[in-house]
């Protein structure tokens, strides 16, 4: 290369660099090294093959699995560990919370006992049904014993945290936003967020000042893609397939989310592909694209 070639070329690139915030001049290689899975993603594969699915994620390159629950869980705790994954983060049933007493619903304690039991460092509350999220008060009681739950977890160090989905950001009878409310409700210190940059993005919101906005209360984040020129959509139910893309693939900014999950004090992040036609393809797919980021 000539060297004014070079020096057309340095100066280009250097006035890219500058042209972004400074905040999002910060490079993603922390969350490389502990990047995640949720498990959702290979629920079909892991019915059929566990050990199988397990391995599958570790060639890949992750370093750990978020579980979809705790509690009757243990081959699949098991399997990831033996194949040299972190197991740090599980998702309870929500019903635990919200109807608890319910047949085959786990009660909070026995999913405590289950998370100290396997090390975990995060719980988190992944849900909420129809019929117990259109109104104020509802939202209010889920962060309520949300807010008694995080105690707890507190108490046997572990920290609990909330995964929405896009429900919360439409506006209830009363004119306010779900969100605002869980905002507002959740004890800052009791219960994190684990943001899902798709399910905000499609909710309406920005991901990336959704992030920011919250610094101190976002532990986890969840990556995963919108498929450009998707309407927003505040019913998860009506989400079409092809909505769900692979990191890369879709309308986010990925350096800009993971610099602001650093901004923010993020501390992990998991890769999901909701809906897939081939999900180990997929999650191969996802992670090459996360670390050819600068």
């Amino acid at each position: 290369m000539q060297r004014r070639d070079f020096i057309q070329t340095t100066g280009a690139g250097l006035a890219a660099l500058l042209a972004r915030p400074a905040w999002a001049l910060s490079v993603n290689s922390p969350y490389l090294k502990t990047l995640g899975l949720q498990l959702y993603t290979l629920r079909n594969q892991l019915a059929e093959d566990v050990a199988g699915t397990i391995k599958a994620v570790a060639d890949a390159g992750y370093h750990q699995v978020e579980l979809m629950r705790v509690v009757g869980d243990e081959p699949i705790f098991r399997a990831a560990r033996d194949h040299g994954l972190q197991v740090t983060s599980a998702m309870i049933d929500w019903k635990t919370l919200i109807s608890p007493g319910e047949p085959d619903v786990p009660s909070f304690q026995e999913t405590l006992d289950v998370a100290v039991k396997q090390k975990l460092k995060y719980l988190v509350i992944p849900y909420v049904g129809k019929g117990h999220r259109e109104t104020a008060d509802q939202l209010k009681v889920l962060a309520r014993r949300a807010n008694r739950a995080g105690e707890a977890c507190r108490k046997a160090g572990i920290q609990l945290c909330y995964h929405h989905h896009s429900f919360e950001f439409a506006k209830l009878p009363d004119g306010m936003r779900g969100w605002d409310i869980l905002v507002e409700q959740f004890d800052p210190a009791l219960v994190k967020f684990e943001i899902d940059v798709f399910w905000a993005a499609i909710g309406g919101l920005d991901p990336v000042a959704t992030i920011r906005g919250l610094k101190g209360r976002v532990a986890q984040l969840h990556l995963k893609d919108l498929l450009k020129g998707t309407p927003t959509n505040h019913d998860e139910s009506t989400v079409p397939k092809e909505a769900f893309q692979e990191v890369g693939d879709g309308i986010v900014d990925w350096p800009a989310v993971l610099a602001a999950g650093q901004f923010a004090g993020v501390v992990q992040c998991h890769v999901e592909q909701d809906q897939s036609p081939d999900a180990i393809a997929s999650i191969g797919q996802s992670i090459r694209h996360l670390k050819s980021l600068p």
